[in-house]
């Protein structure tokens, strides 16, 4: 998942709304306010245009950065929106693209403890700061004379356009105040700032729900439990366990990281219960963490400020700046692939009953059995045993498979920096830089945080800490990648399953479009939320080319490269399975559409997502992926809400332009199409309509039927 929404207050609209944000800008020392000695606020110093000092800032410095920056950005746009002079592009839009660069640099530090290292005394200030936060946005997307001032710019260039970046920068500016209230009188301005304030709480409290059920519940095993584990798991759950002080036993934390092997290879039936009741009743527990009231309260203030600007629901007013437009379309799509998915669900769980009633087992398939039995079904049918896999797929290799690709498709290097030169926040993070290969000209820097920890919040995720433009002078990019693996012990290699190996590809895309992009301004950094998990579930599907196989899944202790049997069974059972992960992912992207499309007075969440996943036909052997009190995507901010389709989306496309590689005369490795993929998919960002930049990638729109074939589905007569 991508964590980049870069542009500071011209975004501020989507950082109220909750949206994850990523400072971007370098610091430009000429039309700056004077800031304080506080180390947050500071111009990053050191080589590669400067980096932030992760490896001196101080939590204590923390709410005072924000503060002054805050008041810093104020007085920028205040300046602004008092220019006694004409409002033109250059001294209303520019000007505020230039701004907000101290507050650009103490958001960076926020937001990389928010999501890498929480703590209870950074959750006090968060949860301080938070309405201060919407506050902050709310008095530059209501600040009237600044909108008067965009409006006049905007309306000057519907007679006489501006060249292709500006205009666009300039649209969604405009869009952008507009969609947050901009043009509301008096009274619903004051509401609407209102809103946001209180919704700013909500999320960072349901977050850290969440995160305090994944602290809170740890599941303790013997020795004697730790029957059809694997080896590698086993010693990764002896550290966690001796981490947290209990020497001898073996923990199984709360994160996906962890259940997801315990669930697939436990012979304990009972255990596989217990743990899975544990992740999938995060923020369900009836307790303090308890997320039930928070969906409640969010969901009734989300649709009473998108009826203060006139529109039905909250979906219509979130998906008119995207690429479905409206949810109706949205949901089109998702039922075209449902009844397939649910269809196979049925097959998948029939062979999985052979399998238990063969064993003698004695059971009926529930959800924790699910993925303990699809393993003894694939090794069943497709004599693919997922440990097996997992010895040909080590952490370090992988990285060093996604630099080849780098490398091949962008044309990328990616080199270790010394050790030191770059301050890190964590003794795990190392860096690269990145520069071009033929050119040798510098790009940006890679950071990699690989390791779960206590305070790092769950999955896997992209940002960066600066973009690229050029309006004033060239940007280098500081993108980070950053996962939960299980830390191995002293001198063991991490190995990781073939799904978790497929999504270190898909977070490494993001950052690829991060250092690939070419644009002039900071706004247009910026995405479409359901395209912007294109360019990265694109690049997913380089980790199953030859080129990578062959020369980089090699076995961890002989070295020797994965046997072409091997090689074949994945690749044979590549639709295995797509009956549980379609099912599951798509049963949260709907119900977060029926959430907000439903009078959410009507809405009590235990008992609408069981209602409306019985209507739907849900299959009872599985759960959503993402149950709604633990939905952090939709709940704990907006950057996903009514969005969660937009995987299955990108996912459209996706399907589609590998099928271009396909066909191409050098496959996935085209010199050709390599070009066209970064020139128009990678490398524009949103400078140019998501729709316009794939037509002009694939000459055409994206169609549905090599999705459905991907995964095995039929397709639909009419595709």
């Amino acid at each position: 998942m991508s964590k980049s929404i870069t542009r500071r207050w011209s975004v501020a609209m989507a950082i109220t709304l909750g949206t994850a944000f990523t400072a971007c800008n370098v610091n430009e020392p000429a039309k700056q306010l004077e800031v304080s000695d506080n180390l947050l606020i500071q111009e990053w110093e050191g080589a590669y245009q400067g980096v932030p000092a992760f490896d001196k800032m101080k939590l204590e410095d923390l709410k005072p950065a924000m503060e002054e920056a805050m008041a810093l950005n104020l007085k920028e746009i205040e300046a602004i929106a008092n220019n006694a002079e004409k409002p033109t592009f250059e001294n209303t839009i520019v000007a505020m693209e230039s701004a907000g660069k101290a507050f650009d640099r103490v958001a960076t530090y926020y937001y990389l403890w928010s999501s890498n290292l929480s703590s209870p005394e950074f959750r006090k200030i968060q949860g301080e700061m938070a309405p201060k936060l919407s506050d902050f946005y709310s008095k530059i997307s209501q600040n009237e004379k600044l909108f008067d001032r965009i409006r006049t710019v905007y309306e000057a260039a519907k007679e006489n356009p501006l060249e292709a970046e500006a205009q666009r920068v300039l649209d969604l500016t405009y869009t952008r105040f507009a969609m947050n209230g901009a043009e509301l009188d008096s009274a619903g301005k004051a509401r609407y700032a209102a809103i946001n304030k209180e919704l700013s709480s909500l999320y960072t409290k349901f977050g850290n729900n969440v995160l305090a059920d994944e602290e809170g519940y740890v599941t303790y095993i013997t020795k004697e439990q730790l029957g059809g584990l694997p080896e590698s798991f086993v010693k990764a759950s002896a550290k966690a366990a001796a981490d947290r002080g209990k020497e001898g036993m073996y923990a199984i934390t709360n994160t996906r990281s962890s259940m997801d092997p315990f669930l697939t290879y436990s012979d304990e039936r009972e255990l596989r219960e217990k743990v899975w009741k544990n992740y999938y009743s995060r923020g369900d527990n009836g307790d303090e963490h308890d997320n039930n009231q928070v969906i409640v309260e969010i969901l009734k203030l989300r649709d009473e400020r998108v009826g203060l600007l006139g529109f039905d629901n909250y979906a219509q007013w979130r998906l008119q700046d995207r690429m479905a437009k409206t949810p109706e379309r949205a949901m089109e799509m998702m039922e075209t692939v449902w009844p397939a998915a649910v269809a196979r669900v049925k097959e998948e769980v029939a062979d999985m009953q052979t399998v238990a009633d063969q064993r003698g087992d004695k059971i009926t398939i529930e959800p924790w059995d699910y993925r303990y039995y699809a393993e003894k079904v694939r090794k069943a049918k497709y004599d693919l045993d997922s440990d097996e896999v997992k010895q040909y797929l080590q952490l370090d290799k992988l990285r060093e498979a996604m630099f080849f690709v780098a490398g091949e498709l962008f044309n990328f290097n990616f080199q270790p920096v010394p050790e030191g030169s770059v301050p890190v926040f964590h003794e795990d993070v190392k860096v690269w830089e990145v520069t071009d290969k033929t050119s040798g000209e510098h790009i940006g820097l890679w950071y990699l945080d690989p390791f779960a920890r206590p305070g790092k919040r769950s999955g896997a995720w992209a940002t960066t800490y600066r973009s690229y433009t050029t309006f004033e002078g060239k940007k280098n990019v500081l993108s980070s990648n950053n996962s939960n693996f299980i830390k191995p012990a002293e001198g063991e290699a991490v190995l990781v399953s073939w799904d978790d190996a497929t999504t270190f590809f898909h977070e490494f895309g993001h950052a690829l479009h991060f250092l690939s992009s070419n644009v002039k301004y900071p706004t247009l950094n910026g995405g479409v939320r359901d395209y912007t998990e294109f360019q990265s579930q694109l690049l997913e599907n380089w980790l199953a080319t030859d080129q990578v196989i062959n020369n980089y899944l090699v076995h961890y202790k002989t070295g020797e490269p994965m046997p072409k049997e091997l090689v074949q069974k994945i690749k044979k059972a590549s639709t295995f399975n797509q009956g549980f992960a379609t099912t599951e992912y798509l049963a949260s992207a709907l119900m977060d559409m029926y959430y907000h499309t439903t009078d959410p007075e009507t809405i009590d969440p235990d008992t609408f997502e069981r209602e409306t996943l019985a209507k739907l036909g849900m299959p009872k052997e599985l759960v959503m992926r993402h149950r709604s009190t633990q939905f952090g995507h939709v709940f704990s901010g907006e950057g996903y809400a009514t969005a969660y389709y937009g995987y299955m989306w990108a996912d459209v496309l996706t399907s589609d332009a590998v099928q271009a590689f396909r066909d191409a005369e050098g496959g996935f490795y085209d010199k050709e199409m390599a070009d066209k993929l970064v020139k128009y998919l990678f490398a524009p960002r949103n400078a140019m309509d998501p729709a316009e930049a794939y037509r002009k990638f694939r000459g055409r729109d994206a169609k549905i039927d090599a999705l459905m074939r991907e995964r095995g589905f039929p397709v639909p007569k009419e595709m």
